[in-house]
């Protein structure tokens, strides 16, 4: 992905909110640098468990408070049944996390999630960890 004049490469994991999939998850989330919390506005259960993901995220990748999150509210092409105005409370509740609504279908905001994504990760410490990493290796 081209970003401020770079190209940054990202291994993206989904890692599927499903019960059954809950020991599947948790190896992935150590070591990451973002991690975007996303569920469904036509989808209300989806919503009342981003708490949940986000206390399971934090916890199993062992981060800081101020960790990077992005919160993504999908399948806006669908009937709504999460407010706009509610997500966004719930990201100010936690943090004045951004929040942005995207359609995978329609490709509607997708790209713009991911930029906002590597936006915030390029803002945060840990970017900052990784040049540090560069400027000490030998090439």
């Amino acid at each position: 992905m081209s970003f401020e004049f770079d190209i940054i490469l990202s291994h993206i994991w989904d890692t599927a909110g499903q019960e059954r999939f809950r020991s599947l998850r948790t190896p992935f989330y150590r070591g990451s640098d973002m991690c975007m919390l996303t569920f469904a506005v036509d989808d209300s259960l989806s919503f009342k468990n981003l708490d949940t993901w986000r206390k399971e995220f934090k916890h199993y990748a062992d981060v800081k408070a101020d960790f990077p999150f992005l919160v993504v509210g999908n399948k806006v092409d669908l009937g709504r049944k999460v407010s706009k105005e509610d997500a966004e409370n719930w990201c100010l509740e936690n943090g004045d996390l951004p929040y942005v609504e995207t359609s995978a279908k329609d490709s509607t905001n997708v790209e713009e999630a991911f930029m906002l994504c590597l936006r915030r990760w390029h803002n945060s410490d840990r970017q900052q960890n990784f040049n540090e990493i560069l400027s000490n290796t030998i090439y």
